[in-house]
């Protein structure tokens, strides 16, 4: 995200304001420049201001006003007048017309005069600057998204019909074709303008199936012929540098995309089945940086305990949840918070999903002899203060693990258990012994990953006594009194619009808890009688709150709704 003004001003405007002095200054544009962000996103994230102060100030200083508008309050068919590629690429929108026929435009840079002539031309109109923040031009260019698709779809069926009309005779021939590559684009482009974090290209006995992945449902988004199924395999082997005539052996890869100014790191997976090869993409957007612990959806509680665990120099801090459910995101977060030029940050990760300046990420490699296991010997040999391990699956790896906390390092990972408390035996079934479960062990976070309402299409209403029941039970069978537990007392819901394809949902947000090992709670632990009830019990009184009762609170927040908690709670 460009800076509206040079360092310099900025300085002496915050510095005359009294938010920061120039030595302060100085280290967040130091550390802005590390994590490679804009300094204002660091001054917000260190709570140096908050973003509408900073905001009106730069405003004030451009000699600008700042946008104010929501994604209900746009007029499509003004947000339209500029292509979705030019809008991202200028990082502007238009988003009012004004009755002199002059047109707003929000813009990250309002001083940047190239865009403003750049739009003054094209459009052959008047333009007004406004300051937007890159959250509020994300939210308005969900305006285009739905109608994209579409345009994604027709472009996708033309290239079919031409690719069967064409001549090529061997599968290397067809996947050179424009046709065939203009559908793999498609697929990809339309992929991302959906928001899907995986694509699904599966071969049926009649017809190829494309499947998207977004905020964690599968939805079918259309089939094409099977004839043209060897091909687009072909063209996405070739991506990824994989062999395109091995058709009976799993094959692993990966690629980038590039859509205007949007970089994607593509994963794949080729898997024979019995029609033919499946393809999944997952998709990761290679300029996103890690979000802090609050914009994942920790409560202020939550993430003030998950900041005392990260300020002890050893121990083991552990993520929980079944696959899919964010894990590596919280640990690539809390990684994002001890990323500092002092310490040495060391990964085993399987795959490297993010590249994070500033750390050394390995990915495991089972055919060279790299394993979670033997990866760990060796980087504790690379003198780290921080270990994250991606998982700890076996022994072995706990084992190793274990010493490495005990021994002066803050060692993280992630376990597959359905909640925090049944980490604990999960680990002593790895054969690590309870006292030094007690002892090395500082956090459990377990979470799952609820949609969030659409904001633009969002409505209240009141439930009646039969979901209160339902709730009621949900928490009798949880332990939790029902008195104890903060019910909503009106739900929320989203109708179904163009901003989320009529889902009601647009995007996800994590519903969390966080056991905090005190000195109780390692009693408990290292009894040699161990009572997951007790645990369970003691957690409670420490303060820990269920996934469902974060949830609970989300749900009366607007943020999400019942049956999204309920959902997930249940799998």
């Amino acid at each position: 995200m460009r800076l509206p003004l040079p360092p310099e001003r900025l300085k002496k405007i915050l510095v005359g304001e009294g938010l920061v002095s120039e030595d302060r200054f100085n280290a967040v544009l130091k550390e802005a420049d590390r994590k490679n962000q804009n300094v204002l996103e660091v001054l917000i994230a260190e709570k140096i201001a908050d973003s509408k102060y900073l905001n009106d100030l730069v405003a004030k200083a451009l000699g600008v006003e700042v946008a104010d508008f929501s994604v209900k309050s746009l007029d499509k068919d003004i947000v339209r007048m500029l292509p979705e590629d030019i809008a991202r690429q200028r990082q502007a929108i238009i988003f009012n017309r004004e009755p002199n026929d002059v047109y707003d435009v929000a813009m990250v840079d309002p001083s940047d005069l190239e865009t403003l002539e750049f739009l003054t031309q094209r459009l052959k109109v008047r333009v007004k600057p406004f300051l937007a923040t890159s959250e509020d031009l994300n939210r308005g260019f969900s305006v285009y998204g739905y109608e994209l698709g579409q345009d994604f779809k027709k472009l996708i069926e033309e290239n079919i019909r031409a690719s069967l009309s064409g001549t090529a005779k061997t599968i290397e021939e067809a996947a050179a074709q424009l046709p065939v590559v203009g559908i793999a684009d498609n697929i990809l482009s339309y992929a991302i303008a959906s928001r899907a974090s995986d694509i699904h290209i599966e071969i049926l006995e009649d017809a190829t199936l494309i499947r998207y992945r977004v905020d964690g449902i599968l939805y079918e988004v259309m089939s094409i012929p099977k004839t043209i199924h060897p091909a687009l395999t072909a063209r996405i082997k070739i991506l990824s540098g994989l062999k395109i005539d091995e058709h009976l052996k799993p094959q692993d890869g990966r690629f980038r995309h590039q859509i205007v100014n949007q970089i994607v790191d593509v994963r794949v997976s080729v898997m024979p089945t019995y029609y033919g090869e499946k393809v999944e993409m997952r998709l990761l957007e290679s300029s996103q940086k890690p979000l802090s612990l609050e914009e994942l959806g920790m409560t202020a509680t939550n993430a003030k305990t998950m900041h005392d665990a990260l300020a002890s120099a050893y121990g083991m801090i552990i993520s929980c949840g079944p696959t899919g459910s964010g894990k590596t995101t919280t640990l690539y977060a809390l990684m994002n918070i001890l990323n500092r030029p002092e310490v040495n940050i060391t990964t085993i990760e399987d795959p490297i999903e993010y590249n994070m300046k500033y750390i050394n990420q390995t990915q495991i490699n089972p055919q060279a002899g790299v394993t979670f296991a033997s990866g760990l010997r060796s980087l504790l040999r690379q003198d780290p203060n921080i270990i994250m391990v991606g998982e700890i699956r076996d022994a072995e790896t706990a084992g190793i693990s274990v010493q490495a906390a005990l021994t002066g390092h803050l060692l993280m990972s992630s376990l597959h258990t359905n909640d925090a408390p049944t980490a604990i035996p999960r680990l002593f079934d790895l054969q690590v012994p309870p006292f030094l479960v007690s002892s090395v062990l500082n956090l459990v976070v377990a979470q799952r990953l609820v949609r969030k309402i659409c904001q633009s299409c969002a409505y209240s209403y009141e439930y009646g006594p039969e979901l209160t029941k339902v709730i009621v039970d949900q928490l009798t069978l949880l332990g939790i009194p029902k008195e104890s537990a903060k019910t909503p007392k009106i739900l929320y819901r989203g109708k179904g619009c163009s901003s989320c394809g009529m889902t009601g949902y647009r995007g996800r947000i994590g519903i969390y808890e966080v056991l905090e090992i005190t000195d109780r709670v390692k009693k408990v632990i290292a009894d040699p009688r161990f009572d997951l009830t007790a645990l369970q019990r003691e957690a409670r009184e420490a303060g820990m709150k269920t996934m469902f009762e974060d949830g609970l609170e989300k749900v009366e927040l607007a943020l999400t709704t019942i049956e999204e908690v309920l959902r997930v709670i249940r799998e």
